[in-house]
Order: structure tokens, then C-alpha cells, then sequence
């Protein structure tokens, strides 16, 4: 029986407005949260902004469940950026549920709640860190040493995407790169990008 099928029926149903902080970051999760309808924004709030944005979540889904499941407190906070529409499912009722399951589903459930949150988090320290630092690291993360030695980046992706996985926008991650070029630690040609000095970007990004 699929998750939401078994699960919604013991949920309690609640409502939110734009702008409404739905689960706060390092508390521990009371419930597991289901999103019916709208969207949710995950990232982190300073002075009651979001200033770093990690994911935007369409309706439907399970909102930030691993938490819940795992007895951990959450990575990110939650906030509705539309109307939304949820419901709310007690963290005990989810951890119950997930004791009955067959041993080996039950531990790979809890595998990939374990793997969503070493991301989340790996992702929102990436995003306070300087953009400089965050391009530097993502450059490092996804370079590759070809047959000939060199070190670089084949650009499968669009710039905007590649900005919107770093939490800036794209004029920003043109500019750093700019920069970067400009200082001899990246090179481009075409949609490739050669890294020549490795070791350069590296303290830029430990910056």
C-alpha cells in the first residue's frame, strides 16, 4: 500500500498562508507534514526571511518526513510560499507504521531518510557559504581529470540551473566566474571548463 494511502487517513488537516513558517529549523519534528496543495519553499530564514532558498516543493508530497521518521531536527526550515493546504500526521503515528514494515524495506527507508538529509545539509552549507566559495567548491565537486591530465568540467547544464543549485542568481554566477577567469583559475572554451590551478580554487572554497 503506498505510503499516503496507508498513512493520511490519521492525519489531522490543517492550512497555511503565504510566508507561514510551516517547521522550523533544529527542532525535532512532531509531525511528518503531507502537502495537498500550493508549494513550500525549504531553506533557511534570517530575521524572518528566507534569504537562503535550498528547494521549492510542489503538491503533492511528504514534507521533510525523514525528520519525523528519524527523531532528528530538521536540516532547513519550511515556509509556505503559497496558500497551502497540508496534512499533519503525528511523528509517532509515522514511526509506527514504519516498525511494521518487512525488515529489509523498513531499513532501506531508513537509508534513504539518512541519505535526504546528509544532502539537505551538505546543500545548505554550501549555500551560506560566499557565492565565490560556493562556485569554487561546486567547480571542484564536479570536475574530472581527462586522459590528457587536464582537469575540467564538461557544462551539461544550463547557467541558470547551475545558479539555482548554488542559491544565486545567474548574473551572480557569471560575475564569479568572470572573476575567476580573470585570476588564471578557470578557462573556458565552449562548453568546456579547464580548472589549471586546482589547488588555487581549493582555498577559495575552504575561504
Amino acid at each position: 500500500m503506498p505510503l499516503s494511502a496507508a498513512l493520511l487517513p490519521d492525519a489531522s488537516p490543517r492550512s497555511a498562508a503565504p510566508g507561514e513558517l510551516l517547521a522550523a529549523r533544529f527542532a525535532v519534528p512532531s509531525t511528518a507534514l503531507y502537502l495537498h496543495s500550493g508549494r513550500v519553499v525549504a531553506g533557511l530564514l534570517q530575521r524572518g526571511v528566507l534569504r537562503h532558498r535550498l528547494v521549492a516543493f510542489e503538491a503533492p508530497c511528504w514534507l521533510d518526513a525523514a525528520s519525523a521518521l528519524l527523531e532528528l531536527p530538521s536540516p532547513c526550515d519550511w515556509v509556505a510560499e503559497t496558500q497551502v493546504a497540508l496534512r499533519a500526521l503525528p511523528a509517532a503515528t509515522l514511526r509506527r507504521w514504519h516498525a511494521t514494515l518487512p525488515e529489509a524495506a523498513a531499513r532501506m527507508l531508513t537509508d534513504l531518510a539518512r541519505a535526504q538529509r546528509r544532502q539537505a545539509e551538505a546543500t545548505l552549507a554550501l549555500l551560506v557559504q560566499d557565492a565565490e566559495a560556493r562556485c569554487a567548491q561546486w567547480l571542484l565537486q564536479h570536475a574530472r581529470r581527462a586522459d590528457d591530465g587536464r582537469v575540467g568540467i564538461a557544462l551539461q547544464q544550463r547557467k541558470r540551473s547551475i545558479a539555482a543549485q548554488l542559491g544565486m542568481a545567474p548574473e551572480t554566477f557569471s560575475r564569479v566566474l568572470r572573476n575567476l577567469r580573470e585570476r588564471g583559475l578557470v578557462l573556458q572554451s565552449g562548453a568546456l571548463l579547464l580548472l589549471p590551478d586546482p589547488d588555487g580554487l581549493q582555498q577559495i572554497a575552504a575561504g
